[in-house]
């Protein structure tokens, strides 16, 4: 009688995870639950929150592991909701030890990742990790332009110790390729399309911002420099100023972070600021009640956001940059603008506000992509993948052998 195989376990590592919002945490939260329903034991090191932190995500993300290890972690200065992690090696390492991984993921590039990167070398661990941002296009926005050779070198070494590295966007697969990175997967471009769908779309709602006969036009996401929210409201106020007394307009802006103090005080009226929603109630009743997306940032190898309100049958404004280039097509889900062009983006949401048989065309554009993206094929895919890598290693063994590994 063949013995049997015992379950393979993947122990993430990760600088952030809820409640911290952001599209890391989003997507590694819901790879612990899809790896979890495949029959995976899954583990995952992160850092502490404070306790009084909001948290929109409710209690699934952590049900499902098998193992949730914290580690000391203090705000970063000028921007709290970052967290910098303590270098807990000690920590991390019995951590591995007790849990035994077939496979750790590095999420992040940052402490924790490193930390786990450690600890796969020392124990034999195959190592993969994720690409979600380019750090050192962070450097200019954040006034330090000097650091952006040192940042590029130190995430090419990172991602060069991986089997395989994943990444939401064919431009950031190219960029990775291009740092001489060998093994790349465009993976994690996925959405509910049950919890984001169009029938949560709420009069009252619309009503309760002000907006029951405006058009809403709805952000979501970090209030940071990188994303370039200024150039959003810029446009929102050219785009208020042309349409006059012609077409009432309102923009609503969910999410937080340390640019919204300033955000707000160039705010011009009919914007609202709402901070973070609950991603399983609020969230999805907000885009549905939305008539269409902004987005502004440049910088994102997905903009995980772009597919939330597609689902919701958004039609998208954007600049087709990074990884939003893979979804957005300009006349049958949206309407692409130039870079950094802030009239053009304007005069799209003029566009949209004053043509309601485009918007509807492009909103059954948008509900389209969406559905052909959703997350069960994509974690059907990492499952396979992640098997793949841990061909070889000696992961998949029977229940006797356990006695002898680390």
């Amino acid at each position: 009688m063949p013995m049997p195989i015992r379950p393979l376990r993947v122990l993430y590592c990760t600088d952030t995870y809820p409640p911290q919002v952001n599209g890391v945490s989003v997507v590694t939260a819901l790879s612990a639950q899809g790896l979890s329903a495949r029959g995976w034991r899954v583990g995952v090191i992160g850092p502490t929150y404070p306790t009084r932190q909001e948290n929109p995500f409710g209690t699934e993300y952590l049900d499902v592991l098998d193992m949730h290890v914290t580690v000391s972690s203090t705000a970063l200065p000028m921007y709290p909701e970052i967290r910098l992690a303590a270098p807990s090696w000690r920590k991390v390492r019995r951590a591995v030890s007790e849990f035994r991984p077939d496979l750790i993921h590095c999420a992040t590039e940052f402490m924790i990742g490193r930390l786990g990167q450690r600890a796969a070398v020392e124990f034999h661990i195959p190592i993969v990790s994720s690409y979600h941002t380019d750090f050192s296009r962070y450097t200019v926005s954040y006034g330090v332009p000097w650091l952006k050779k040192p940042v590029a070198g130190y995430l090419t070494r990172f991602h060069g110790r991986s089997r395989r590295v994943y990444t939401p966007g064919s431009p950031a697969r190219a960029e990775l390729e291009a740092m001489g990175i060998r093994d790349v997967e465009v993976w994690g471009r996925g959405v509910d399309t049950d919890v984001f769908h169009p029938r949560h779309r709420s009069e009252v709602l619309r009503q309760a911002y002000g907006a029951d006969t405006a058009f809403l036009f709805l952000h979501v996401g970090r209030l940071a420099a990188e994303k370039g929210i200024e150039r959003l409201i810029e446009a929102f106020g050219l785009a208020r100023q042309a349409l006059g007394t012609r077409r009432e307009i309102h923009l609503v802006i969910a999410g937080a972070g340390p640019r919204e103090p300033a955000l707000r005080q160039s705010a011009p009226p009919g914007v609202s600021f709402l901070g973070n929603l609950d991603r399983r109630t609020m969230l999805p009743q907000l885009y549905a009640s939305a008539d269409a997306f902004l987005f502004s940032s440049h910088t994102e190898t997905l903009g995980l956001v772009i597919l939330e309100a597609m689902a919701s049958e958004l039609p998208v404004i954007a600049a087709p940059a990074g990884g939003v280039a893979d979804h957005l097509r300009d006349g049958v889900n949206g309407i692409a603008y130039p870079p950094g062009d802030v009239r053009a983006m304007a005069d799209a949401m003029v566009a949209l506000a004053t043509d309601p048989d485009r918007r509807a065309a492009l909103a059954d554009g948008a509900r389209a992509t969406a559905a052909a993206l959703t997350w069960e094929m994509e974690f059907d895919r990492l499952d396979a993948s992640y098997r793949e890598v841990c061909v070889g290693t000696g992961s998949e063994l029977p229940e006797l052998a356990e006695a002898g590994r680390v």
